[in-house]
C-alpha cells in the first residue's frame, strides 16, 4: 500500500470518525451476487464495539474532507485548519477489498465531505458501491451517506447498492441548524429523507406478491436496512427532551430504523461559539436509553418528562429507574399477575426477561429466585416487585433506595 494512499486513510478515517450512526445490524443476504466476496444475514453482520457503544468493524472514512460548507460544528468544515486528502473512486475500492480480505473489516460507511456539487459528490459515492457490487462482486455490508439536495436518480442508484442510506439532520431545531450551519437547508434534509422513505416503501410493497399473480424474479431490494440519522448532542441549547421530541418527530415521519446521538466534542480547531468543553459521554448514553424506552418499553415523551422535569435525563441513574422512583405509586409489581405494559416498567427487567417472564408463569407461581434466573439479576428489581415468597419489607419512600440503586460511576472515552 503506497504511503501517499496511508496518509489519506488517516485523515479520512480521522475525519469520519465523528459520524456515530455506522452500526450494522440489519444488512440483508445478498444471494444474486453468485461466487462474490463477503456476505451478511438478515440479522446483520458480526461487529466490534467501542466502550461507548461505537460501530469500529466497519471501513469508516470520508471521501473527501474537502467542503465548501462552514458548519461550526464540523471537523472538516471550510474554515478548519486540519490536513486535507481526497480518495478517487478506485483507491476506497481497493482500500476495501484488501481490509476485507485481510479480515479486519466487514464492511464500509462511506461519507463525504461536499467539495463541489452536491450531485457530483453524490455520483461517486455511488460508483464506490456500485463498482464493489458489480464489478467485484462484494456482498459485504455498505452504508452510504446521502448528500442533501443530490438527485433523486442517484438517491435511488444509492439504494441500489447500499445496505443502509443516512442522511444526518445535524441538530435537533431548525433554529440551531440555521445558526451553526447557516447554508445548509433543513428543509432539503428533511425532502431527502422523505424522498429515501418513499423508494423505500415502494420496494417492499413491489416485493410482496399479489394474490392470484404469478411467480416471478423479485425486483431488487433498496436500502434493506433502512434509513438513520444523526443529532449532534450539546452543541446547542437543546436539551435532553428538545431532543428526544426532535427524534420521535423523526421515527413517526420518516420510519427510521435509528436515530443516533452524537456527544459534541471541540476539535482541534473549534469554532467561536460554540463550547469548548466535550458533551459529557454519559449524557449521549442516557439519551440512547431514553430512545430505547420510547421505541420498545411502551413509554411516551410525558412519562420522560416526569423523569426530567429540568427537561434534561439525570446522569447519575437510568432514565426508567428515574421514572419509577418519581412514580413510586406504581410500584411494587406482581410478577405474577402484572400485565406486559407494567411489567416493562419495572427497573432491571428488559424486553427478553418479561417475555421469559410471561411464558414461564403459565406453567407455574414464580418465585425470587425464578425472576433471578429469568432475568439475569436482581439488584435492581428487587424493590420494585412481588413474587410468591417476596414482598419488599423496605418502603418505597426509604429515602436511601436512590443512593443505594444508583450505579459507581463510569468514566467513558470518545475515542
Amino acid at each position: 500500500m503506497p504511503l501517499d494512499l496511508l496518509k489519506k486513510l488517516e485523515i479520512l478515517a480521522d475525519a469520519a470518525k465523528y459520524d456515530a450512526s455506522c452500526a450494522s445490524s440489519g444488512g440483508s443476504k445478498r444471494d444474486s451476487l453468485r461466487g462474490g466476496i463477503g456476505s451478511t444475514t438478515g440479522a446483520g453482520i458480526c461487529h466490534a464495539f467501542t466502550p461507548d457503544g461505537r460501530c469500529v468493524s466497519l471501513l469508516k472514512i470520508l471521501l473527501t474532507n474537502f467542503c465548501r460548507y462552514d458548519c461550526a460544528y464540523c471537523v472538516s468544515r471550510r474554515s478548519s485548519n486540519v490536513a486535507r486528502a481526497r480518495f478517487s473512486v478506485d483507491e476506497v475500492v481497493r482500500l476495501t477489498l484488501d481490509l476485507y480480505r485481510r479480515n479486519c473489516i466487514e464492511g464500509l460507511f462511506l461519507s463525504s465531505g461536499i467539495a463541489r456539487g452536491e450531485d457530483e459528490t453524490m455520483g461517486e459515492l455511488v460508483r464506490v458501491a456500485r463498482t464493489l457490487r458489480t464489478a467485484h462482486g462484494f456482498r459485504g455490508y455498505i452504508h452510504l451517506k446521502t448528500i442533501p439536495g443530490a438527485s433523486d436518480a442517484l438517491v435511488a442508484e444509492a439504494g441500489r447498492w447500499a445496505d443502509r442510506l443516512s442522511i444526518n439532520v445535524e441538530l435537533p431545531s431548525e433554529t440551531s441548524l440555521s445558526t451553526y450551519a447557516p447554508e445548509k437547508d433543513a428543509t432539503s434534509i428533511r425532502r431527502g429523507m422523505a424522498a429515501t422513505r418513499t423508494l423505500i416503501d415502494e420496494a417492499v410493497d413491489a416485493r410482496k406478491p399479489a394474490p392470484g399473480a404469478i411467480r416471478r424474479a423479485k425486483p431488487p431490494r433498496f436500502a434493506p436496512a433502512g434509513q438513520s440519522t444523526q443529532m449532534i448532542v450539546g452543541a446547542d441549547r437543546a436539551d435532553d427532551l428538545a431532543i428526544l421530541g426532535a427524534s420521535t418527530a423523526l421515527y413517526a415521519s420518516y420510519r427510521l430504523k435509528r436515530v443516533y446521538y452524537a456527544a459534541f466534542s471541540p476539535t482541534g480547531h473549534p469554532s467561536a461559539g460554540l463550547p469548548q468543553a466535550a458533551t459529557p459521554l454519559i449524557r449521549e448514553h442516557r439519551l440512547y436509553q431514553a430512545d430505547w424506552l420510547l421505541r420498545f418499553y411502551g413509554f411516551e415523551l410525558p412519562d420522560l418528562v416526569t423523569a426530567a422535569p429540568s427537561g434534561m435525563l439525570d446522569q447519575a441513574i437510568d432514565p426508567k429507574l428515574a421514572w419509577a422512583l418519581a412514580r413510586r405509586d406504581q410500584f411494587p409489581v406482581d410478577v405474577n399477575a402484572a400485565p406486559r405494559e407494567a411489567l416493562l416498567r419495572v427497573p432491571g427487567l428488559g424486553v427478553r426477561a418479561v417475555d421469559r417472564i410471561l411464558v414461564a408463569r403459565r406453567s407455574a407461581t414464580l418465585r425470587l429466585a425464578d425472576i433471578a434466573r429469568l432475568s439475569g439479576g436482581l439488584s435492581r428489581t428487587r424493590p420494585f416487585i412481588v413474587t410468591a415468597d417476596w414482598r419488599p419489607t423496605a418502603s418505597l419512600d426509604d429515602a436511601h433506595l436512590r443512593r443505594r440503586l444508583a450505579p459507581a460511576p463510569v468514566q467513558l472515552s470518545l475515542f
